[in-house]
């Protein structure tokens, strides 16, 4: 099944660490479709003091943005990976998963304010550590109504059991 097809949402619940391995290359959840809005732009800008007019400044957007309007910052689309992992898959029986880091991460596409974005996650490599698992996920986010997604980040997790 291509991973195109999946169009209704999905997360992928695992029983222990050891069966992520046999899911390498295979997509393992899917979220459903949430806005970006003016407010979560907003409160990111305040909260990272990144102020640039082009996020924040409504009018200003309307007449010297490319997009006509403002835009969510890069990092607010790639910090809404982790709850994006966590709605695509679980892992019982683990007692802790932790971040440890990104190998990649690119932005194809703006994220207009008022658009519509949703995850997909896919499991890329797995490996066996004492006591759990180190694995990279590639996290896309997409954009309602446009091919190229806002973001395409490998994430790089570790699970112990």
């Amino acid at each position: 099944m291509k991973e195109k097809e999946i169009q209704d949402p999905y997360k992928t619940v695992f029983n222990n660490i050891e069966e992520l391995k046999g899911f390498i290359g295979k997509e393992l959840g899917l979220t459903g479709w949430n806005e970006m809005d003016q407010e979560r732009i907003n409160k990111f800008a305040d909260v990272t003091e990144d102020l640039q007019w082009i996020h924040i400044d409504e009018e200003r957007s309307k007449k010297e943005s490319p997009y006509k309007q403002t835009i969510a910052h890069g990092f607010l689309i790639l910090s809404l990976s982790s709850k994006i992992m966590f709605d695509c898959y679980e892992i019982k029986n683990a007692s802790m998963a932790i971040n440890y880091g990104l190998d990649k991460v690119r932005f194809p596409s703006a994220t207009i304010s008022g658009s519509r974005f949703r995850g997909r996650v896919s499991l890329i490599e797995y490996l066996k550590i004492p006591k759990g698992a180190k694995y990279k996920l590639q996290v896309v986010i997409e954009l309602e109504g446009l091919e190229k997604p806002a973001c395409v980040a490998d994430c790089l997790a570790l699970a112990y059991r």
